[in-house]
């Protein structure tokens, strides 16, 4: 049985395997656990600022999504900004990223948000079908980035 629900401090090691699947997987990053147990532990002192939503089936925690909430001038309102959408692979094509990504977009609306953005990796071509799927459309807009520490490395 699939359950999608809240994160607790519980699920944070797993959250943080989870993690390190997604950064091998990407480009930009690498995975490095203790940081991403930080990111989560700081993601969950955010409260009602963040939701982290995981993916359970029979009891394990096999997928996971963040969606921060902020709030857009141009729009007046409430939107969510979608990150670290995740399956593990050993459980992909089950249609678990589609109700995972489903219940991070309901707990957005029950959270009154306006708009949901997201990035991907510009040759993730699944990726873009996927989320192309769920209504979701290119922007015309550019990413840039600018660090501020000295030890990040992306």
């Amino acid at each position: 049985m699939l359950c999608i629900r809240l994160a607790t401090r519980a699920d944070l090691p797993v959250l943080a395997d989870l993690l390190g699947e997604l950064f091998a997987q990407e480009r930009e990053f690498s995975p490095d656990r203790a940081a991403q147990l930080r990111g989560l532990v700081l993601l969950l002192e955010r409260g009602d600022a963040v939701r982290i939503m995981v993916a359970e089936r029979d009891g394990q925690v096999v997928g996971m999504g963040v969606l921060h909430i902020g709030v857009s001038t141009y729009l007046g309102a409430k939107v969510g900004m979608l990150e670290d959408v995740i399956v593990t692979a050993a459980q992909r094509g089950a249609g678990i990223g589609r109700r995972l990504l489903a219940g991070l977009i309901e707990q957005g609306r029950a959270d009154g948000l306006q708009r949901i953005t997201l990035l991907t990796d510009h040759d993730n071509v699944a990726g873009q079908a996927f989320y192309e799927g769920f209504g979701f459309t290119r922007s015309t807009m550019l990413p840039y980035r600018l660090m501020l520490t000295k030890s990040a490395t992306a």
